[in-house]
């Protein structure tokens, strides 16, 4: 299998199986990055009501840099690891003072701002404005070796 028919095939999979979450009907580059954010260490189920509640509090990034560090907190409660929101928060801020609250479109560009790496920035990239750009993490490995049948720790 070659990488255009493998990359053919997981498009196809996620096509059929994909769940209806949230997150995934939007394009808003905003949006998506606060799901990607919640997303890391913490289940899909913990995270939808989080997210929906964030949003309904905090609808768009400039709303988020605007607000005071206690209340992004506050709405964060619970999902623990709280330096994601805290540099959520400082992106936000950074996206508004430097960028005028919008959001780059580019997976190279997003890495620029405070807490995106590498995954988070093609993720938003990839979805928000099409761009296509690798995606590696842990879950991406280990659909690999599923297909590959590599039976090593990934």
């Amino acid at each position: 299998m070659n990488a255009a028919e493998l990359a053919s095939a997981v498009v196809a999979h996620y096509a059929r199986a994909r769940r209806d979450l949230p997150w995934r009907r939007t394009r808003d580059p905003y949006a998506i990055w606060v799901s990607e954010i919640m997303l890391q260490q913490t289940r899909v189920a913990t995270v939808i009501p989080y997210w929906q509640r964030w949003m309904a509090r905090f609808p768009t990034l400039r709303a988020l840099a605007d607000a005071p560090l206690d209340d992004v907190l506050a709405a964060w409660a619970g999902l623990g690891y709280y330096t994601r929101a805290r540099n959520l928060w400082a992106g936000a801020q950074d996206v508004v003072a430097r960028r005028g609250g919008e959001l780059p479109h580019r997976a190279a560009e997003l890495r620029d701002v405070r807490g995106i790496g590498p995954y988070t920035a093609g993720a938003i990239a990839s979805i928000a404005f099409g761009e296509r750009t690798p995606l590696v993490d842990g879950n991406v490995a280990r659909v690999l070796a599923r297909v590959f049948a590599i039976g090593d720790d990934v």
